[in-house]
């Protein structure tokens, strides 16, 4: 199998716009990820391409590029869900609504300062349980940020919507979700502090619940039941 990656280029040392790279490559497997394909380019074709990429299994969230116009991990993207016969067109670009650095580097403090807004941490001041034990929690009680749990912060659900890229002040996706998480845990103590954060004026209230970020989500969190959830509590008072 052959695959042509276009891929979006930029040096800022140099360019003063950005330009797409085309690429072949030859003797490419189904189920060969597309990092595997920008490994190739970048140590056999051209040492120059700029990405991050860590763990290269799907938890660190480094590698998450526009890909074939759709936020994903790059690791977790098979050749193969790109489609199928003997040439495969790959299209890779940098995740939109952040500044690119340099060519799929994104800047991502901006993205980051949203998540510490929302006070992404247990607070409980409360004496600890004796005996070393940790606060106990039920299954029931777990269940209810269970899902929220699981972002890796790889900004796909945060540069996928169309409110953050209209506003950049919007807290987005991601920054809700984690919020959520400590909100609805029972053993914390200061929900009300994040929900004067995402209930402000770019809150929750930005979202337009048009599931892009759920779409976008390489973990498969219910994003935008999320959202909701938040601003169920922040309408009704009620956690």
């Amino acid at each position: 199998m052959q695959a042509q990656l276009r891929i979006r280029r930029y040096n800022p040392e140099k360019d003063q716009a950005g330009y797409w790279g085309e690429y072949t490559l030859n003797d490419v497997n189904p189920n060969d990820s597309v990092l595997d394909l920008l490994h190739r380019v970048k140590w056999e074709i051209d040492g120059t391409l700029a990405l991050r990429r860590s763990c290269a299994h799907g938890v660190c969230g480094s590698d998450a590029f526009r890909i074939n116009g759709a936020n994903m991990l790059a690791c977790k993207t098979l050749v193969n869900r790109l489609g199928d016969g003997d040439m495969i067109k790959v299209q890779v670009e940098p995740i939109l609504g952040l500044k690119v650095l340099k060519d799929l580097i994104v800047d991502m403090e901006p993205f980051m300062d949203h998540y510490k807004s929302v006070m992404p941490y247990f607070i409980n001041d409360d004496p600890p349980p004796e005996n070393g034990r940790e606060r106990l929690q039920s299954i029931e009680d777990r269940a209810r940020f269970d899902d929220t749990t699981k972002c890796i912060l790889c900004a796909a659900c945060t540069s996928s919507c169309p409110s953050f890229w209209a506003n950049d002040k919007y807290v987005g996706p991601a920054a809700i979700v984690n919020a959520h998480r400590f909100i609805f845990d029972s053993r914390d103590k200061a929900p009300e502090k994040r929900l004067a954060v995402v209930g402000d004026t770019f809150g929750v209230w930005r979202c337009r619940t048009n599931f892009n970020c759920t779409n976008a989500c390489p973990r498969e969190i219910e994003i935008t039941k999320a959202i909701a959830e938040v601003k169920n509590v922040l309408y009704t008072g009620e956690i």
